[in-house]
């Protein structure tokens, strides 16, 4: 079975289904250049992966009453079957005959990955908030190391490590492995890449290894989302050797690569870096990186006029940096001052354009912040755990390490804008904008002590069943109703698969959560274990069918978006106000988990929603919430620590505390 990824669509982070194992970071010494020298060339599956499968319009229709029946009374979830009806024997019938011959002739790709590029690219939504999400690393173990410029130098050459790893194929294929013991060994590996690429999945899947899709990778680098009037553009040069480096606002750039494509000297970075730290000046009074906060058709006029303005190179320098590094000025306070620094900082510090964002703070606290367009959280995970993993096992410097003696004042060119009255209250709004909705968001952690994976496993739950049932037993105790809940799953295991959504909240939850919060007392310990059993298999089944590509929500948002590009009335099914409130995600959930990850984090998809990120350790449950004004997080949070406890009780034959 292929193996289960939960993300976002950020991140969302990987977490592997029952018995399922995650191939092993690299191992063995970086070798200067490169991370690793993998045996199997990097893309040696990509030609060979499977297609995104077209579900069956039945199957669809019936998936997607089985997530409404929770949410809707008797009349209402009547009203929706009929809308389902009609369009399964109606438009929906020609659309998906549609869909099915327009993905025949499209086998390179997905039938998901146009439309879903242009649902990102189409939305003018600021991106800062609504998409962007960040991962934060683990401070590194050799506390020495946290140092401000060892550590963004340090991470940097990893980070330029991977991306020469990647683009000389050196980089080991990500797989998923169920069977290690037969597939993530060296026999395997120098037989299989010997086997054409054509061929190759099949290689791997008779030993029960599932290569995943690595298409996006190569946006990584480069790359900047380019805000375009009413659609966005992804630009990638990847010709360009320079990094792009923000401090209090100001714009740097040195290069990172020489002539010949090999990296700059550790201690040259170094030097670069600490030239730009010492820089003494004054925040500028007009931050020009507050308009990639704003609305993207705003941006678009304002950058067209940047353009105009005489700032078109300097602006593709910024374009085309292998990526940005975002040097801070302050120590990190608390976990909730690092999620606020890496989700969104002040807003003069970060281009939330460019394809990620590599933040490091005055005290080393470190993370990674991207934009959603380009790809999902895989392809970050990845190089986020590659990065770590090679910063802190092989570093390029120490902290005893000297600068190079180089005279970085020619090195390090100082990105200057020209800026005329329209763009300087151009800024000024951004400003304004910005900081008015960023006082509005609210975070909130807990740690669950009690147990985790470990017990869970034990009393034959999914893990992740129980932190979802959690969070409906918590909404249901706090507002008294079950909502609509997104989780995400990666599709990655298909050639340019995206995502598919786990519907968390079913009629199993819904009853389980009403007989814990609503009326304990009437149940035995023995009735609920049961009824916990019976969430965790149709949660189990649900993640099973989103990893093959059999949700729903892909599957109707292509339905949609076709009609949409043939100029058809929107259908019925899509003006039901049951298919808007489904779609209006107030539990918005993903879930992380790495070694390298101290905190994963995003803003709720909608106003009246809540963001959570949550990780079920071995013995411990993690989760972190944000949200808005009208929802309370922290009391969210100590419903869910509730649940948690009632879950645990029960589960060891104890009554429920009321």
């Amino acid at each position: 079975m292929v193996a289960r990824l939960l993300l976002r669509a950020w991140l969302r982070g990987p977490a592997v289904g029952p018995g399922a194992t995650c191939r092993p970071l690299s191992a063995g010494p970086s070798p200067g250049q490169y991370l690793q020298r993998s045996i199997v060339p990097t893309m040696h599956y990509q030609d060979s992966l499977p297609r995104l499968p077209v579900p069956k319009l039945e199957d669809t229709l019936r998936r997607y009453l089985s997530a409404q029946k929770p949410l809707l009374d008797d009349g209402q979830f009547r009203k929706t079957e009929q809308f389902c009806k009609s369009f399964e024997n109606g438009i929906g019938k020609e659309l998906h005959e549609q869909l099915v011959a327009q993905d025949k002739q499209n086998k390179h790709t997905s039938y998901i990955s146009g439309p879903w590029f242009d649902m990102y690219l189409t939305a003018r939504d600021p991106i800062v908030l609504n998409f962007n999400p960040f991962m934060a690393f683990n401070p590194d173990p050799k506390s020495e190391y946290n140092d401000q410029l060892t550590r963004a130098t340090n991470m940097t050459v990893s980070a330029i490590r991977f991306l020469k790893t990647l683009r000389a194929g050196l980089l080991e294929p990500e797989v998923f492995h169920l069977n290690p013991a037969k597939s993530d060994t060296d026999t395997f590996k120098r037989l299989i890449r010997f086997v054409p690429s054509s061929l190759s999945w099949y290689g791997a899947y008779l030993v029960s290894a599932y290569p995943l899709d690595m298409s996006q990778y190569f946006r990584l680098f480069n790359s900047t989302r380019l805000p375009r009037p009413t659609r966005d553009e992804l630009f990638t040069n990847e010709k360009a050797r320079h990094l792009l480096v923000l401090r209090k606002g100001h714009f740097y750039v040195f290069d990172v690569l020489d002539h010949d494509g090999n990296i700059v000297s550790a201690s040259e970075i170094q030097a670069h870096l600490k030239y730009i730290l010492s820089d003494n000046r004054s925040a500028p009074e007009f931050p020009l990186a507050y308009l990639t906060s704003e609305n993207r058709d705003v941006w678009a006029e304002l950058r067209q006029k940047l353009v105009s303005f005489g700032n078109e190179e300097t602006l593709r320098k910024v374009d085309s940096a292998v990526f940005c590094l975002c040097l801070d000025d302050f120590p990190i306070r608390d976990l909730a001052h690092l999620y606020h620094t890496m989700l969104h900082g002040d807003g003069t510090n970060r281009w939330f354009d460019k394809s990620f964002n590599l933040i490091i703070a005055k005290d080393g606290s470190a993370a990674v912040h991207f934009e959603h367009a380009w790809g999902d959280g895989v392809a970050v995970l990845r190089f986020f755990s590659e990065v770590f993993k090679d910063s802190t096992q092989t570093p390029a410097i120490t902290p005893q390490s000297q600068p190079a003696h180089t005279d970085s004042s020619a090195a390090v060119q100082k990105l200057n804008f020209k800026l005329n009255d329209a763009l300087e209250t151009g800024i000024i709004a951004a400003r304004e904008k910005f900081d008015a909705i960023m006082k509005t968001l609210t975070v909130d952690f807990i740690q669950f002590q009690r147990g985790g994976k470990e017990f869970l496993k034990k009393q034959k739950l999914s893990p992740d069943s129980v932190a979802q049932l959690a969070f409906q037993m918590a909404f249901l105790r706090q507002y008294g109703q079950t909502v609509a809940t997104y989780e995400s799953c990666s599709t990655a295991a298909f050639k340019h698969g995206r995502t598919e959504t786990i519907r968390p909240a079913s009629i199993f939850t819904k009853r389980c959560s009403e007989a814990f919060v609503r009326e304990p007392s009437k149940h035995t310990a023995g009735e609920l274990q049961q009824m916990m059993a019976e969430c965790s298999a149709y949660h189990s089944q649900l993640t099973k069918e989103a990893a093959m590509g059999q949700g729903f929500d892909r599957h109707l948002f292509a339905l949609q978006y076709l009609a949409a590009a043939k100029g058809i009335a929107l259908p019925d099914l899509y003006l039901d106000p049951a298919y808007g409130q489904i779609n209006h995600n107030i539990l918005s959930t993903s879930t992380l988990s790495s070694p390298a990850v101290n905190l994963g984090g995003f803003a709720p998809v909608v106003l009246d929603g809540f963001g959570l990120g949550y990780a079920v350790h071995d013995n411990q449950i993690g989760c972190t919430i944000s949200s808005y004004p009208g929802r309370n997080g922290k009391e969210f949070l100590q419903c869910v620590e509730k649940a948690l406890e009632d879950i645990f009780d029960a589960l060891e034959g104890k009554p429920i505390k009321t």
